[in-house]
């Protein structure tokens, strides 16, 4: 996150215009031009970086501004810090055409450093090739190991990165040889300081003394990131450096690259107890390079992890030791997959920095690569692996839900090894309310993480609990941030809003008679239950104006979206019964965070059909659930989406054609409870605590309406009659009050027209009870057999007996 006055610079930054832009450019020249090095080109240059990369678009400078800067980077006599000024602007204007740099006749290696690094940010990939060649002969060069080598590094990772195959053998071969030796054979004793040159310097100035450990100690092997000292030498940075690109070098190499021979001969070996004693037996130094750089990296790794097990005395080492813990066990687990000789090697070491992990809350980040070291090699190694992942699943994500990069690691780790779950895959699903907490915690980074994962986590046993607990994710957050509260000492850091009072919330999470319901909210496992959390909705009140709970609010109905896309590619016809059931009982019990409810109430309709849709028996399976939901509805709650939809699919699948269960009883049930609502909503009077019921509703209700008394016609008088006082309705001034003329104009459309369908029976049953191949689309595009214009006919027909129209 970004300071207050870290925000506004960025907000000018970003407000430049193109004409203050040009001043600026403008008195950049004047100052290149006239090589004028001083504090005013600094200021210049350091506003004209922010300038042009403050912005997601891309500025343009003019040709001769992008000349002098490229001049000025070349120049011999330019300072170092107006150099990498002018390489950073030119990378943020890249790609561009006014280049014209070249590494060729560059002398000074950070000066090559500077100009690759605008020339691959141009993105030509023949560049990027000869960038790396020249990178390459100055390594290759065998120069004195000044400070010109630890600036080429980033290059070489870049070329490789960028053109894999623009090294070529001898090169790959020369780099893992100095690779493996700045690994192995870096210096023990620390850096010079530099001498100011004054007055009181000596040339009897105390010679360095040795590297030390984190924790103070004299370091009695060889160097390694984790070695401390007041100054560095050279090859020291360079270690640091080969052990920073290391794992992308090794991915490049492969297990089979071609600095590696008879491949083949030694495939019967690996993995055998002769493959172990040969590969600890024979000399480093006859190995070839690759196998060589493997060797050395595999005891720079194993060296780390036993330097990450020393207590540092800076906290700055405590973090720098948790990071290269992650990255010396990635390292590992890429050299066990290309040569698995090292499997057996690393086997006793990483059981070891298991068991230690498990017991150090501090340490839980370097798990994850754990857990992927042996869902690569778990099954090769006898290791027992799903106690692995349910600690993982179990643990990790109910501690510490609340730490947002471990949350985005975790994610992306399960996301990444969905394919090597194979049979503990199980683990993982019904681990499903765990990892909702880091969703619910941290919803805006994690939602589109989700949206790929939930496919894989959602399955026909967990569908239900699933959809139940998305519906009560904001719940969730709310109950997490209580959680915190309670438990978090007053020592330590507010993780939660403290702008937001829960005195009474925290008394209720206490309260034993809440216990069972927080509890299920808070489970870490999948229970195969749904519970109704309607008292814990009352209780988390308060704390439903939460930046973090309305954030959490807004990423529900996307995940609901990408829910039900997943579940129905196998959902069968009871998962689907299940869920269409769980959408009638859930609509109306929803934590009430502002606009949350609406939001989902959208989605849930338009999943409510697709359901019907794909199973319309559901109509006759759950008439009586469906009869008490509109039972249950009217007056302000009767312009819901899911009032609407829940009504269109009444009047589009109870029927005999769809299902030969459906009984005249039946529509004669649905008639008499829809007859009701729609009486009682257009007879209320609105108000500000009832509106008025949206005219989408009334429409429905009354086409629901005539679609049942053409099935059961004993029922057209009465439709009729009801049809015929909402037409005069319609036409009041009170109804124009009331919803709008446009509104008002539109129920009185609908009636009208439905009143003369009826007037014909049969034909009102061929329109509004259609067989099947009537919703072929056909009817719809052919001008002779679409339905409006059989609508439109009749119609004419009914007005002409009527004489409304002359004949």
């Amino acid at each position: 996150m970004f300071t207050a006055g870290a925000e506004s610079l960025l907000r000018q930054a970003r407000e430049i215009r193109d004409e203050e832009l040009g001043r600026l450019c403008s008195r950049v020249c004047a100052l290149l031009g006239r090589e004028d090095w001083g504090p005013d080109a600094l200021d210049a240059l350091r506003r004209l970086f922010l300038i042009v990369s403050a912005t997601k678009h891309g500025r343009r400078l003019e040709q001769p501004c992008v000349e002098l800067l490229q001049a000025a980077l070349c120049s011999p006599t330019c300072p170092e810090q107006l150099q990498l000024l002018c390489a950073a602007v030119l990378r943020e204007v890249s790609p561009s055409r006014s280049l014209s740099l070249t590494c060729d006749r560059v002398q000074n290696t950070q000066q090559l450093g500077l100009v690759a690094s605008v020339l691959l940010a141009q993105g030509d990939r023949r560049q990027v090739g000869s960038v790396g060649q020249c990178a390459l002969r100055v390594l290759e060069s065998r120069q004195p190991e000044g400070p010109g080598l630890r600036h080429l590094l980033p290059v070489v990772s870049k070329v490789t990165n960028l053109a894999p195959d623009a090294l070529h053998e001898e090169q790959t071969n020369t780099l893992n040889r100095r690779l493996g030796d700045w690994l192995r054979h870096a210096s023990v004793q620390q850096g010079i300081a530099h001498s100011s040159g004054g007055f009181f310097s000596t040339p009897r100035a105390r010679q360095p003394g040795p590297v030390t450990e984190v924790d103070g100690a004299v370091a009695t092997d060889f160097f390694t990131v984790l070695s401390t000292g007041q100054h560095f030498t050279e090859d020291q940075w360079l270690n640091v450096q080969a052990f920073s690109m290391l794992r992308a070098w090794l991915l490049h190499g492969g297990p089979g690259g071609s600095s590696t021979p008879d491949a083949d001969d030694r495939s019967e070996l690996e993995g055998s107890t002769l493959s172990v004693l040969s590969a600890a037996s024979t000399a480093s130094h006859l190995l070839p390079p690759q196998e060589r750089l493997r060797e050395k990296a595999f005891e720079y790794c194993q060296r780390l992890i036993e330097q990450s097990n020393r207590r540092a005395l800076r906290k700055a080492d405590s973090e720098l030791q948790k990071a290269c813990l992650v990255e010396a066990v990635l390292v590992l687990d890429v050299l066990c997959r290309q040569d698995p000789s090292f499997l057996y090697r690393t086997l006793s070491c990483l059981r070891a920095l298991h068991a230690r992990l498990c017991g150090d809350p501090t340490c839980v980040r370097a798990l994850l690569p754990v857990a992927q070291f042996f869902l690569h090699h778990g099954e090769a190694a006898a290791v027992d692996a799903e106690a692995v992942y349910q600690h993982l699943c179990t643990r990790i994500p109910a501690e510490h839900f609340h730490s947002p990069l471990l949350a985005l690691e975790f994610v992306q780790f399960c996301r990444a090894s969905l394919p090597l779950f194979g049979r503990h895959l199980g683990v993982l699903r019904s681990s499903f309310p765990n990892l909702f907490k880091f969703l619910a915690w941290s919803s805006p980074p994690l939602t589109a993480e989700f949206v790929a994962l939930l496919p894989s986590l959602v399955d026909a046993g967990t569908a239900v609990e699933m959809l139940d607990l998305l519906l009560d994710l904001p719940c969730l957050t709310a109950a997490l941030d209580l959680q915190l509260r309670s438990s978090q000492a007053a020592s330590e850091k507010p993780l939660w809003d403290v702008s937001v009072r829960a005195a009474g919330c925290l008394e209720a999470f206490r309260d034993p008679q809440y216990q069972a319901l927080f509890q299920h909210l808070l489970r870490a496992k999948a229970s195969g239950t749904t519970e109704r959390l309607v008292p814990l909705h009352q209780l988390l009140q308060p704390l439903a104006g939460c930046a973090r709970v309305a954030q959490c609010a807004e990423a529900v109905p996307i995940l609901l979206q990408a829910f039900f896309a997943a579940v129905t590619q196998f959902a069968d016809g009871t998962l689907t019964s299940q869920l269409a059931l769980l959408l009638l009982e859930r609509s109306d019990t929803l934590y009430e965070v502002p606009g949350y409810q609406a939001r989902v109430h959208k989605v849930l309709s338009s999943q409510f059909l697709a359901l019907c849709t794909r199973r319309p028996s559901l109509v006759v399976e759950q008439a009586k659930e469906l009869l008490e939901f509109v039972g249950s509805l009217g007056g302000p709650h009767g312009g819901g989406h899911m009032l609407t939809s829940v009504v269109w699919a009444i009047g589009e699948y109870l029927s005999v054609s769809w299902d030969r269960r459906c009984t005249v009883e039946q529509i004669n049930k649905f008639f008499e409870a829809l007859e009701a609502l729609l009486f009682e909503v257009t007879q209320s009077r609105p108000s500000a605590a009832l509106p008025a019921c949206p005219p989408q509703v009334i429409t429905v209700l009354m086409t629901t309406l005539t679609k049942l008394a053409s099935r059961s016609q004993d029922l057209i008088p009465r439709v009729s009659l009801f049809l015929s006082k909402m037409r005069t309705l319609a036409q009041s001034p009170a109804a124009g009050s009331a919803h709008g003329e446009e509104d008002a104009r539109a129920v009185l459309t609908r009636a009208t027209e439905l009143l003369n369908l009826l007037k014909m029976p049969s034909v009102a049953q061929f329109v509004l009870t259609p067989s099947a191949e009537v919703s072929e689309p056909r009817y719809h595009r052919d001008t002779n057999t679409a339905l409006p214009l059989a609508l439109s006919t009749v119609s004419r027909l009914v007005e002409r007996d009527a004489g409304l129209l002359p004949g």
